[in-house]
This record gives C-alpha cells, sequence and structure tokens, in this order.
C-alpha cells in the first residue's frame, strides 16, 4: 500500500469520526429538543381539540369533531400516550430539575 492512499484512509477514517463526534455533540441534543418541541405543541393542541377523551367537558367538542377525520392517524398514538400518565409525568418532570 502506498503512502498517498494510506493519507487518504487515515483522512476518510478521521472524517467520519469528526462527523460522528459533531453530530453526538451538538445536533443531536438540538433534534432531541426540537422533537420534545414539537411533540407537547401537538399533545396541547389535540387536547384544546379533543377534550371529551379524557372527561374534559369542551363547548365546542362539536366543532372539532370535524378535525376527527384529519388527525385520525395521530388520535390514537395521542391517547395511548396521554392515558400512560407515568411517562407523560416522567417527561415532563425531565424539563425540570428537582
Amino acid at each position: 500500500m502506498r503512502l498517498a492512499e494510506r493519507i487518504d484512509r487515515f483522512r476518510t477514517t478521521l472524517k467520519q469520526w469528526l462527523r460522528g463526534l459533531y453530530h453526538g455533540m451538538i445536533t443531536h441534543p438540538a433534534y432531541e429538543k426540537v422533537e420534545k418541541e414539537a411533540e407537547d405543541t401537538e399533545d396541547a393542541f389535540m387536547l384544546a381539540c379533543f377534550p371529551d377523551a379524557f372527561g374534559i367537558p369542551s363547548p365546542v367538542s362539536y366543532y372539532t369533531a370535524e378535525l376527527l377525520p384529519y388527525l385520525e392517524s395521530e388520535f390514537e398514538g395521542w391517547e395511548r400516550r396521554l392515558w400512560d400518565r407515568d411517562s407523560y409525568v416522567e417527561r415532563k418532570g425531565q424539563q425540570y430539575h428537582f
């Protein structure tokens, strides 16, 4: 193996290693925060639209029921996530340092 090939292999390996380090230290935590914030916003929207699913009376439930066919794919997962209170409370508690 020639010296030029060894140098190219080393540079390729170093580039992959640095890309993984950058992703692990900087971009990955940022993506997690953005995804959690988006999920919290979606949860708030769904709870505002469908509070009857959890026994909270709402005067606008007649109008928000029209949204159900459009949000059907997300509704079941959202309802399951909120009924599992342990994971929901645990996830919300991670935002605060008690």
